[in-house]
């Protein structure tokens, strides 16, 4: 985009999307149905879940990951190598990782919403026509 910018491990510095129909996801946490988190002190546990939900809530508004235009990956630490590895994990991930390619964000913080919660994603999609 920018020859000032930095180069990104995958995503892009701006995302443009045409007028159209939006989805704003609200963050998605390690949480299963019946609202217990899962994998209380694993990361991966609760990148897998967080996963499978973020998917679920997209095929819900009619988006797939390849429609994410935006995401902010939430990470409980102040280690920059668990915070990007986090971030790097849903980017590989094989069926949500194309969601990451779009503009993107990785934080670490101190605490998120539920006990035990080590992750969570928020993401905005464009809808299909």
């Amino acid at each position: 985009m920018s020859e000032t910018l930095h180069p990104t491990g995958g995503y892009e510095h701006v995302t443009i999307v045409e007028a159209g129909r939006t989805a704003y996801l609200a963050g998605q946490c390690p949480v299963d149905a019946d609202e217990n988190v899962v994998g209380v002190g694993d990361l991966e546990a609760q990148i897998e879940q967080t996963a499978a939900n973020c998917l679920a809530a997209l095929k819900a508004a009619g988006a797939r990951p390849e429609d994410v235009v935006r995401s902010i990956v939430y990470v409980v630490s102040s280690d920059s190598k668990v915070v990007g590895g986090a971030w790097h994990r849903f980017f590989e991930h094989r069926e949500l990782g194309p969601a990451f390619n779009a503009a993107s964000t990785v934080v670490g913080v101190t605490t998120l919403g539920y006990a035990g919660q080590l992750v969570e994603v928020d993401l905005t999609a464009r809808l299909p026509n």
